[in-house]
C-alpha cells in the first residue's frame, strides 16, 4: 500500500508531480494533491486507478531533475501495491503534455552531469514501462524529447487531434536518450521511425493516429482534457478483468515481443500457468455459472 507522504519543506515550487488515487487509501511520496473517494474533483469513481499529473507550469512540465527524481518515487510506490489496476499519465498544464528536458537546466549541467541525469531519467522512464499494471498516456497537448518517450513507455497512447508530438532531439545535435530511438521503431515500424527522428518532424494527434503513435484520437474539448477522459474511460474498461490475468498477459505481451515466437510461445505459457492456481480463476467459473459479474480479489 502506498503511504501517505510528509510534505516537501517551505517554499518548495521546483517540479510538481500530482498523484490522484482514485477510491484507493493514499499517497504519494511527492507535493501533491490527493482528492479522496467521491470528491468530484477526481473526475472519476473507478476504484483502482491512479492518475500521475505532471504539474510544472512555468517550464512547460520539462524533465528537471527534481521531477525525474520525484517521478521515480511515484513510480517505485506504485510497482508494489496489489490496489493498483491501471495508471494514467497525465498533464494539469493546458496545452502541454511535456516539452522534454529542461534545457535552462541542462545548459547549467557539466558534461558528466548530463550523462548521469539522462541515465536517471532513462531508468525512471523503464521502471514507468515495466510497471506490472496496464498505464495510459493521455495527451492533451504538445510531448516533445523526453516528453513523448514518456509516453511512448506507457501501454496505450491517448491524444487529442490537436496535441504536437515528436522527437526532436535531433534539433539539439543530440538523439532521443530515454528510449526514443527503442520504443519509437518498435510502435511504428523502423523505417518510418528513422525518418521522423531524422527530421525532427512534429506530428499532430490525426497523423500519430494514421501511423500506429497512439491508440486513439479525439476532439479536443473546451476543458482542453479529451484525452484525459478518454483515457479514463478506457481505463475503467480494463477494470472488471481478473487482476492477475491481467498482470501476466502484460508479462508475457512485454517479454514475447522481444523474442522469437517459439520462445514466446513458452513465455505464454509459463505465463498462463501462474493464473490456474488462483482464486480469481475459480470465482470466474462460478459467476460464469452462477451468470453474475465475478468478485475478483486479485488472488
Amino acid at each position: 500500500m502506498l503511504h501517505q507522504p510528509q510534505l516537501p519543506p517551505p517554499g518548495f515550487a521546483e517540479g510538481v508531480l500530482q498523484i490522484t488515487l482514485i477510491t484507493l487509501t493514499a499517497s504519494s511520496a511527492l507535493h501533491h494533491c490527493l482528492f479522496p473517494p467521491g470528491d468530484p474533483r477526481a473526475g472519476c469513481s473507478a476504484p483502482g486507478i491512479v492518475v500521475l499529473g505532471l504539474n510544472r507550469s512555468h517550464a512547460k512540465n520539462a524533465l528537471s531533475k527534481n521531477l525525474v527524481k520525484m517521478m521515480s518515487k511515484a513510480v517505485d510506490a506504485l510497482k508494489s501495491d496489489k490496489k493498483v489496476r491501471t495508471v494514467v499519465f497525465r498533464s494539469e498544464v493546458p496545452g502541454i503534455f511535456c516539452a522534454g528536458a529542461d534545457l535552462k537546466e541542462r545548459a547549467k549541467m557539466h558534461s558528466s552531469e548530463v550523462s548521469s541525469f539522462v541515465s536517471r531519467a532513462r531508468a525512471t522512464i523503464n521502471e514507468l514501462a515495466n510497471l506490472p499494471v496496464p498505464t495510459i498516456a493521455a495527451i492533451d497537448g504538445t510531448a516533445l524529447g523526453g516528453g513523448l518517450e514518456l509516453a511512448l513507455a506507457c501501454d496505450i497512447r491517448v491524444a487529442a487531434s490537436s496535441a504536437k508530438m515528436g522527437l526532436v532531439e535531433t534539433k539539439l545535435a543530440i538523439i532521443p536518450g530515454a528510449g526514443g530511438t527503442q520504443r519509437l521503431p518498435r510502435t511504428i515500424g523502423v523505417s518510418l521511425a528513422k525518418e521522423l527522428i531524422f527530421s525532427a518532424r512534429i506530428v499532430d494527434g490525426e497523423e500519430a493516429k494514421s501511423i500506429g503513435l497512439i491508440s486513439h484520437v479525439v476532439e479536443q474539448n473546451e476543458a482542453g482534457d479529451a484525452a484525459y477522459r478518454r483515457a479514463l474511460a478506457l481505463a475503467k474498461e480494463f477494470l472488471p478483468q481478473g487482476p492477475v490475468a491481467m498482470r501476466v498477459a502484460k508479462l508475457a505481451i512485454n517479454q514475447g515481443m522481444e523474442v522469437d515466437l517459439v520462445t514466446g510461445l513458452a513465455i505464454e505459457e509459463a505465463c498462463y500457468a501462474q493464473t490456474i492456481p488462483t482464486k480469481d480463476r475459480i470465482e470466474g467459473l462460478l459467476a460464469f455459472k452462477e451468470k453474475r459479474p465475478p468478485r475478483y480479489k486479485g488472488e
